[in-house]
């Protein structure tokens, strides 16, 4: 049997009529770039999370790039984030010319909230957070500490939606929580597409005059923007993707309980769960130390893994000039060396989890 580690087409085909319809409308309207489409799921999206504006942009990274611009964020200034996240995290960061200080991960994989305050300077800004492999961070403790020192929260939603904390969506908690709809999030369009929700109305109209060339009046340039705009299209396929979405998210929890009751193996080591927090299982992640050998066993019956992520930003080519040596983030690094993640997608059938699950216990 061959088993992916992600499958796009299974969860096209559920909808397929619904998508279908939606991409022929958007052609025969006529209008392709920031038309009704847009508006509709700005709303409808907005309404799902529970807050008040959304902007759609033209990916993730972006809607990072820009809600650390429009907070005034630049040179000389420091944002704190977790050590082990994806590097689109830290570019959000860097592209604004500001300097990412890294806090260690706890062993939920996110922000470690009780070692933040120490990492907080003279120089510190905001807060980045990562809600990594689908989990809700510790939102509780981490509104504390930003609060006590007067700094904006901006949430890395890239992997969460629809995921909460205390029953509080992820990407509410922020002045800015900010998404990407890339293709193999749980939320994903069919080509790049992101978006920023808020409460904060001029935040909000901030970010669409900076999406949109620096103008509200086309032609008339009030700062220096950005072309990011979500397109009808996409905003269309996924009106359509998110009215299933909550369906979509309880068959990934469900597929990750079969996963935590049947792999029974002291070589891997399952994630858990933190109290309060709920996940959407983006990934489904396990550690083992063994990780080559696991992946080529697995690989051998036709088991594709994904390793999510084997280089830390802080040690990234890319990043060398911060100065950042390897054993920094003792825990970032063995997470670095550890993580694997096992198939997990819409429309993944019984036979295809119990062989995965068959495999990984006989490693």
């Amino acid at each position: 049997m061959q088993i992916k580690s992600n499958v796009l087409d299974r969860q096209f085909f559920m909808y397929q009529q619904e998508y279908e319809a939606a991409a022929l409308r958007v052609l025969r309207s006529g209008w392709y770039v920031l038309g009704n489409e847009v508006r509709q799921f700005e709303q409808e999206f907005a309404a799902y999370t529970g807050r008040k504006y959304c902007v759609g942009l033209n990916s993730g990274l972006d809607a990072l790039i820009m809600s650390v611009r429009a907070l005034g964020i630049g040179s000389g200034d420091e944002v704190i984030v977790q050590a082990n996240t994806y590097i689109a995290t830290v570019l959000g960061i860097t592209e604004n010319g500001a300097t990412p200080v890294f806090v260690e991960p706890d062993e939920f994989f996110n922000i470690d909230a009780d070692k933040i305050e120490a990492a907080i300077t003279q120089r510190t800004k905001a807060i980045m957070v990562v809600h990594l492999y689908g989990q809700a961070s510790n939102m509780k403790r981490i509104v504390e500490v930003a609060q006590k020192h007067n700094l904006p929260i901006i949430e890395d939603c890239a992997q969460s939606h629809g995921a909460c904390f205390n029953g509080k969506m992820t990407g509410t908690f922020g002045i800015s929580g900010c998404f990407s709809f890339y293709p193999t999030k749980n939320l994903g369009a069919f080509g790049d597409a992101g978006a920023i929700v808020t409460d904060d109305e001029k935040f909000a109209d901030e970010i669409r005059i900076m999406r949109n060339y620096g103008s509200k009046v086309r032609y008339y340039n009030e700062i220096e923007g950005l072309n990011s705009r979500l397109d009808e299209l996409q905003a269309a396929l996924l009106r359509v993707k998110l009215s299933h979405l909550d369906e979509l998210n309880s068959e990934r929890k469900k597929l990750a309980q079969v996963y935590d009751k049947g792999i029974k193996n002291d070589k891997i080591k399952l994630t858990a769960i933190r109290k309060g927090a709920d996940s959407i299982y983006h990934q489904y992640v396990v550690l083992c130390e063994k990780r080559e050998e696991f992946q080529a066993f697995l690989e051998k019956y036709g088991i594709q893994t994904q390793i999510h992520y084997p280089v830390p930003p802080h040690l990234a080519e890319c990043y060398k000039h911060l100065g950042h040596k390897k054993g920094e983030f003792p825990i970032t690094e063995a997470y670095a060396d550890a993580v694997v993640s096992l198939p997990i997608y819409t429309g993944m059938t019984n036979e295809e989890q119990e062989y995965v699950i068959e495999k990984a216990n006989e490693f």
